[in-house]
């Protein structure tokens, strides 16, 4: 008799504990399914959010451009840079101790403007070499020597635009040849149309420009101490009025 509950006892037991590993098991594989549940929740959030950032992102690229920033707005014609409020600048690293900011003192530059086709506009500039301005005169004789940009022999720099993209949203790129030192080489511009609008006292159409560029004065024959100071950016703000 007393081994016989012993046995029950011990049958007893042993469904106890394969059911407490049944039910382990089981739970375990309703963690797991839960977590990758949890886990494939997640990744759909993040791809409509990824979605929703990629749409609103496109609806901000298509948003029109705000009153008085679409070139279209000012008049079909031919266009000069302002004098007194236009700037070419240049800057580069000095051996990485500083970024010196130069600029020409002089430049002229004429835009024949298709406003209502701004692909078919172009531009040209012209700038006397001698009127570089770095600051200090000294060195101005040292850069417009034959060891720089050798004013004598080449007494101008221009630029000749070969293609406008379309300003849309008041940003574009302007592509032309840009000789320096009797070498061209092509150079890119990302332009930013700021305002379109009328002068103040004269009433004349104008518009004002941003501009960037970057390029290797190497590359146009401007070597010495290259590969130093090589990379050169180019900033540059014009306002352009209309010609009458």
């Amino acid at each position: 008799m007393k081994l016989s509950h012993l046995t029950t006892s011990i049958l007893a037991a042993g469904l106890l504990f394969g059911c407490s590993q049944a039910e382990s098991a089981a739970q375990k594989a309703a963690d797991t399914a839960a977590t990758k549940t949890s886990e494939a929740a997640q990744k759909t959030t993040d791809a409509v959010k990824e979605t929703v950032k990629g749409a609103t992102e496109a609806a901000k690229a298509m948003k029109p451009s705000a009153p008085g920033v679409d070139i279209s707005a000012a008049p079909s014609g031919t266009y000069t840079a302002e004098s007194t409020h236009a700037y070419i600048a240049f800057s580069y690293s000095h051996q990485g101790y500083s970024n010196p900011i130069l600029r020409w003192g002089k430049f002229d530059g004429t835009l024949e403007l298709d406003s209502e086709n701004p692909e078919n506009s172009s531009l040209e500039v012209s700038i006397p070499t001698a009127s570089i301005d770095s600051g200090v005169p000294k060195f101005d004789e040292h850069l417009v020597s034959a060891d720089f940009f050798d004013a004598e022999n080449h007494p101008t720099i221009t630029f000749k635009s070969t293609d406008m993209d379309q300003i849309v949203t008041g940003k574009g790129r302007v592509t032309g040849d840009l000789t320096i030192k009797g070498v061209t080489k092509p150079i890119t511009l990302d332009v930013k149309l700021n305002k379109v609008g009328k002068h103040f006292r004269s009433g004349k159409d104008m518009f004002g420009i941003s501009a960037t560029g970057n390029l290797k004065r190497s590359e146009h024959g401007v070597d010495k101490y290259a590969p130093m100071g090589d990379d050169v950016q180019l900033m540059i703000e014009v306002e352009f009025q209309k010609v009458d």
